[in-house]
């Protein structure tokens, strides 16, 4: 006759999850309890023809499982279960234990050795000073047992062995309490692994999340220290195209131009760097929608990668307002860059609504990701191009997808190829319909 316990938030530590999971378990558990009890108490009066009152022993059984009734509605309160809640839930377990055995022989019952079930467990679960407490209250029960219970009637027939009664309670006893401890302690381990790996995953992303800080600290200082050069230049190649030996010659002035064409472009690169950073914001944010976004996304692409062949599909369906970010402007621009250097001759690129979700998908035909490298896709320096700094573009992809709640597959296609799959909760980066213009 045992009544059981499971593991609980503090042998896993603030961790809300593994309580809430823990009180499910004992709940459970109790139920599996309760019917063992029913039918020990039945199996003794019926089947040995041991006399014991049964009427008060259902009723203490009835009085646990209304307990059970009320833990059940505890679950579904999202409450964390505290260490001295499970002491309370451990004390009930030993009144219930107790009064069974008051009722049906005392310490001289064989399962009176079920304390020791409640006892270790209070130590795998508790803090010392609760351990104690049970140590303290299921001491005093069965001093109590032995002092006012009545007596089994049962013969001293120990000499039997096996075929004594009593001898069979104390193996049945034995089994309960190794077979429960195996139960107990393999969860209490499922739960504090699980807990580890939820630490460990947050460990990675806290460390990632740093380096992302350091590389757009670095990169916001480098931005800093470039725009006066690039102002500079500006200002000579300027200065250049009024020269008469430069306008007297073509092809010279054709070579001023492409260098006042690519300043610009270093100036436009350097001022995106700088708005990723919050810093500038007010040039170059405003309100657009998510179509015309996405073809300004497109159309600056192709500009800069002339000749490239890619072929865009808009299937979003009805617009929605949104404001243009340069964060996920970078970050697709990424992903179309991987797959053109992959597959120069073809590279495809379509937008869908699906779910309540903005589904971005690029794939190309080129030889696809490296079987082993597929794991390790979104973390720094994992890049098949062999060059130091790879890998840093999908990197960003993945980072930038998380921070605003989405998430990022990556897979090589069948056909050949890879194919990247970008999702973003359409909540994270769209205006309300009728929110007011240049919010």
């Amino acid at each position: 006759m045992v009544n059981a316990a499971p593991s609980h938030p503090s042998t896993v530590g603030p961790d809300h999850a593994a309580g809430l999971k823990n009180l499910q378990q004992l709940i459970q558990l109790r139920w599996l309890a309760l019917f063992g009890q029913i039918a020990t108490v039945e199996v003794t009066f019926h089947g040995m023809g041991i006399p014991i009152p049964l009427q008060p022993m259902h009723w203490v059984l009835a009085g646990l499982a209304a307990f059970n009734l009320l833990s059940l509605l505890r679950c579904r309160n999202q409450r964390p279960v505290t260490s001295v809640e499970l002491l309370l839930t451990l004390l009930v377990d030993v009144g219930a234990l107790t009064a069974l055995l008051y009722l049906s022989g005392g310490a001289t019952n064989p399962f009176v050795f079920l304390f020791l079930l409640q006892v270790i467990l209070g130590a795998v679960l508790l803090p010392v000073w609760a351990t104690w407490v049970m140590v303290g209250v299921t001491t005093l029960c069965f001093a109590g047992l032995a002092l006012l219970a009545l007596p089994l009637p049962l013969p001293l027939d120990h000499d039997r062995g096996l075929a004594s009664p009593y001898t069979q309670g104390m193996l049945i006893c034995f089994v309960l309490n190794a077979a429960l401890l195996v139960v107990f302690i393999t969860r209490i381990a499922g739960n504090l692994r699980e807990r580890d790996t939820r630490l460990a995953l947050l460990r990675q992303r806290a460390a990632e999340e740093e380096h992302v800080v350091r590389m757009g600290l670095l990169a916001s200082g480098a931005a800093h220290e470039l725009g006066t050069p690039l102002s500079t230049l500006a200002v000579i190649l300027g200065d250049w195209q009024h020269l008469p030996h430069f306008s007297s010659e073509p092809e010279l002035a054709d070579d001023v131009a492409e260098m006042q064409a690519q300043v610009a472009r270093c100036k436009a690169i350097v001022s995106g760097i700088l708005l990723s950073a919050g810093e500038a914001r007010g040039e170059s944010s405003g309100e657009t929608t998510v179509c015309a976004f996405l073809d300004h996304v497109v159309q600056a692409w192709r500009e800069r990668r002339p000749g490239a062949h890619l072929q865009y599909h808009n299937g979003f369906g009805r617009d929605l307002p949104m404001v243009a970010d340069s964060a996920i402007q970078q970050m697709i621009g990424n992903v179309l860059d991987n797959a053109h250097e992959a597959s120069p001759d073809a590279v495809w690129f379509e937008a869908r609504r699906e779910n309540g979700l903005l589904t971005l998908t690029v794939w190309d035909h080129g030889p696809g990701f490296a079987p082993h490298l597929l794991p390790q896709i979104g973390k720094p320096y994992q890049s098949s191009k062999g060059h130091p700094g790879g890998g840093l573009g999908l990197f960003l992809v993945f980072n930038v997808a998380r921070t605003l709640g989405g998430a990022v597959a990556v897979r090589n296609l069948d056909e050949g190829g890879a194919q990247v799959r970008i999702t973003l909760p359409l909540l994270a980066i769209t205006l309300a319909e009728d929110e007011p213009h240049g919010t």
